[in-house]
């Protein structure tokens, strides 16, 4: 069959038209939906509330963030009970020594479940308080402000699972 035959046979209608725009704009939602859906689910949280403010700083906070990486500090967290726990070491694995460690606990996407958790030592470079947590993700924002060299601050995130 030649071409010229094969568009005699068929003449394009209104109905054509129309199932071309449905497949199209079909398509287009249907992408536009399944991009939604995964950014939705896979987003966790702002990292700055405002970005024109954060780029002023931006130089003196990666300079501060340089000396508390070089203390070597490794921090562990846990939650059970009602119960948070940090095992703070230092750079040899010694525990670190602190009057009582701060932790802003909250949802990383929003602020409503914000709250400040004093942790205070109970041996071994372990800092304990006690706070209600729902399950899912959740961040800690630790500081401890009687450090031998300023402050240092650290954010975790962690998951609860298992509380109702």
């Amino acid at each position: 069959m030649k071409m010229s035959e094969f568009l005699r046979m068929e003449k394009f209608t209104g109905w054509h038209m129309l199932a071309i725009l449905v497949l199209f704009f079909g398509v287009i939602i249907s992408v536009n939906l399944t991009l939604a859906w995964y950014a939705n689910s896979s987003w966790t949280g702002l990292v700055v509330k405002n970005s024109y403010v954060a780029s002023q700083h931006f130089n003196e906070d990666q300079v501060e963030r340089r000396r508390q990486i070089a203390m070597g500090w490794q921090s562990e967290i846990e939650y059970g009970e009602g119960r948070l726990s940090v095992h703070l070491s230092d750079a040899d694995g010694k525990p670190v020594v602190l009057d009582r460690l701060e932790a802003k606990v909250g949802r990383p996407a929003f602020e409503a479940d914000d709250r400040v958790v004093v942790l205070l030592p109970a041996g071994g470079g372990i800092y304990r308080g006690e706070t209600e947590l729902a399950s899912g993700i959740w961040q800690a924002d630790l500081k401890a402000s009687d450090t031998p060299e300023k402050t240092w601050e650290h954010a975790i995130r962690f998951v609860v699972s298992g509380v109702k």
